[in-house]
């Protein structure tokens, strides 16, 4: 099944075509890579999914429901690269100021805070201010305060960045966790070598293009030379 589908969505800026009629599905329970080069326009693929930015043409469906209706950006929980949360809050307070505009019914907070931070492994964080944790840490933080709310679609961009080979490993068994709970999780990463590991299924896009979307089982080369050669291949037909 397809819990994302994606079609023709063309989105401009000053006449320059960011997403040229791209289309795309996404299964559920998927750990699905999105690929490109910087500018390629994953970034603004990503906030046109999550109604961030308006587009010219095309449509999105989550779980069947159009991208506009509220009930399908419920389903959706995104991370970027650089977040920040404010410094004097505790991790505590930080979780219950995000699930303040995710829950509706507010007597679920206290207890879906409480089974996130111990899905994230930072229970005991709960009382620790922002300023003071490390990079590990806030990761997991990061983590928790997406998974409040319970949405079924997880989104991160570059979640490996900036971190050493213990917390990326740290990253992976996490997201791999989540997935195996039912999550379907889209990764924008330029570390080739950590989504050839992870994921099931990617799309590699340029200049707004899709060039390929591809089942991991599908390769038979490596991930970073299929990357490459996809690249050159369209760009040396111009």
């Amino acid at each position: 099944m397809d819990i994302i589908k994606v079609k023709n969505l063309t989105k401009s800026y000053a006449g320059q075509r960011a997403l040229n009629n791209l289309s795309l599905n996404i299964k559920k329970g998927d750990f699905f890579g999105l690929l490109g080069p910087n500018g390629a326009g994953k970034t603004t693929f990503v906030r046109c999914l999550l109604d961030i930015l308006p587009f010219e043409h095309g449509s999105i469906f989550i779980e069947e429901v159009p991208h506009k209706k509220p009930q399908s950006r419920a389903a959706l929980a995104y991370l970027p690269e650089k977040f920040s949360f404010y410094p004097n809050y505790s991790v505590y307070q930080t979780l219950h100021f995000f699930a303040g505009t995710k829950i509706e019914n507010k007597k679920e907070i206290p207890l879906q805070i409480e089974k996130s931070l111990e899905k994230m492994g930072i229970l005991d964080l709960s009382s620790k201010k922002i300023k003071h944790l490390s990079k590990g840490q806030l990761q997991r933080v990061g983590l928790a305060q997406m998974l409040v709310g319970r949405p079924h679609i997880l989104i991160l961009d570059e979640p490996f960045s900036g971190l050493d080979p213990l917390l990326i490993k740290e990253m992976k068994d996490l997201l791999k966790e989540l997935k195996n709970e039912g999550k379907t999780i889209i990764v924008n990463s330029h570390i080739l070598s950590e989504v050839e590991i992870i994921c099931d299924s990617l799309a590699i896009i340029d200049k707004g293009k899709l060039l390929a979307h591809k089942r991991m089982n599908e390769l038979d080369i490596s991930l970073e030379d299929f990357f490459c050669q996809t690249i050159e291949n369209q760009r040396g037909t111009k």
